[in-house]
């Protein structure tokens, strides 16, 4: 991070502080008013002047980090003309607390000032009587876009693209588009390109801005546009789009219909927000977390979100005791297994997480295919195999000079090897049988590979220990 970049970070945070201070004065004030028994008229503006210096984003981020009461108040406090840019910008558990906040003409109000792209990523989040009555206001054309944009998936490129474009034709020179340029007052965000249609609207190419301003104004859009640019269509898998962003470095790209007829476009940071969402939702899901948590969401709603894959743990966790349950009479002969068995889970667990976190990584961006799986799974198998026999000796070492038996470093070894292998061989075999059957492989995917290497790795080393002690290799002690 550059100086500048770390002043302007502390800019933000004093103001945040600043904000904060204020709201907990006047819930300081309320409450004594309350106690006192008087009328409570509290003057706003020195926080509402605050709010104005914050960028919509950065509102959203206080908003986010504050408690239920202490955030309504804020968001009582910000201009109406900026409720529908924030909203946007919100995380969906917030935002669903900010709309319960509002009444319907409220929320229409600050739905009528986004775009038509901007209003179809808030819609899902509005009542049918509200998102019908908002439709009715509008124009036909936004009408017919909205509808649209609704008409597909959320995870759908459809549901994503812009609808606000820059075309021109291939006939025209660089000096008829500049003059046509220059009858905007602003030009659409993230503008990179200048899409080339026919009279039909089919796209023939896109005329990058660079080569506008670089090229004598005399040459034809023809002479210089790129006729073969990355397109989408409206029913491509919007992550599918999100990669291609990321290996081309693109900015904006146009969404053409199966006539190639140009329709939309897709921009950066439509793309960027996608690729966070889908970030944070895997390691949600991975963590056994249903959705999206408001921290400072209620005991109930939280404890909702949460139990399923507590539940699940719970069963896990007997069946790992139970596991241990059927060699009570081998740890009683050698105290020392109760202290050793929960390093080889341990250690499996973790190797199982890594391995189960780098398929799901490559599933994600289509890096696994048939032809390949086995291979995959015997190079994860040998470094399990390599790490196993490595610190499976350095642990069987510890084990020897704490206990001054070598046979029971050899079955630390032996047991922490074994365990790391089927945690290889689970974190390459969840995933893909989720995947088999329709479900999503980061789901409680963590979850599921320690129940394994746990339950696993007591067995096997416990297992190990009762047959070196029914051959007399390693001494009992009690």
């Amino acid at each position: 991070m550059t100086e500048i970049e770390t002043k302007q970070q502390e800019s933000l945070q004093d103001r945040f502080d600043q904000i904060q201070t204020l709201l907990r004065q006047y819930s300081k004030e309320k409450t004594q008013a309350k106690e006192e028994q008087i009328p409570f008229h509290p003057d706003y503006t020195e926080l509402q002047k605050k709010l104005e210096e914050l960028h919509s984003a950065d509102i959203a981020d206080l908003l986010e980090a504050l408690p239920l009461d202490e955030r309504l108040l804020l968001w009582q406090c910000v201009k109406s003309d900026r409720d529908g840019d924030i909203l946007l910008e919100v995380s969906d558990a917030v935002r669903e607390s900010l709309l319960a906040d509002m009444d319907d003409h409220e929320i229409i109000a600050a739905a009528k000032e986004l775009d038509t792209d901007e209003l179809a990523d808030l819609a899902p989040e509005l009542s049918n009587d509200v998102l019908q009555e908002l439709i009715s206001s509008l124009d036909t054309q936004d009408r017919e876009q909205l509808q649209s944009a609704l008409s597909y998936e959320e995870d759908q490129v459809g549901a994503l693209m812009d609808f606000e474009i820059l075309s021109i034709r291939d006939d025209v020179t660089l000096e008829v588009v500049l003059r046509y340029l220059r009858r905007f007052k602003e030009f659409p965000d993230h503008t990179d390109k200048i899409f080339v249609v026919d009279s039909a609207s089919v796209l023939k190419g896109v005329l990058p801005i660079k080569q506008l301003l670089l090229n004598d104004p005399d040459i034809l859009v023809s002479d210089v546009m790129s006729d073969d640019p990355v397109v989408f269509n409206p029913d491509n898998d919007a992550y599918e789009a999100a990669q291609a962003f990321e290996r081309y470095d693109l900015i904006s790209a146009p969404v053409v219909d199966k006539n190639n007829k140009l329709i939309g476009r897709l921009t950066i940071d439509e793309m960027v927000d996608l690729i966070r969402e889908e970030t944070e939702t895997e390691m949600l899901n991975m963590a056994g977390l249903r959705e999206d948590e408001d921290i400072f969401a209620s005991v109930w709603r939280s404890l909702r979100n949460r139990w399923a894959w507590l539940a699940i743990n719970l069963i896990t966790a007997f069946i790992a005791s139970r596991v241990i349950g059927l060699f009570d009479g081998t740890i009683e002969k050698l105290v020392a297994l109760a202290a050793l068995m929960p390093i080889v889970a341990g250690i499996g667990g973790n190797s199982g997480n890594q391995t189960i976190t780098m398929i799901v990584r490559a599933m994600a961006l289509d890096q696994i295919t048939t032809a390949n799986t086995f291979r995959l799974l015997r190079k994860e198998l040998s470094v399990s195999f390599i790490n196993g026999i490595v610190w499976g000796s350095v642990i069987g070492v510890v084990a020897y000079y704490l206990y001054g038996s070598w046979s029971l470093g050899i079955v630390m070894t032996l047991a922490m090897t074994l365990n790391l292998l089927l945690s290889a061989l689970m974190g390459v075999i969840i995933p893909m049988a989720m995947v088999k059957f329709g479900r999503d492989p980061a789901i409680g995917s963590s979850v599921m590979i320690t129940a394994i290497t746990d339950s696993g790795g007591f067995f096997i080393f416990l297992g190990l220990a009762t047959l070196f002690m029914g051959f007399g290799i390693l001494p009992a002690t009690s």
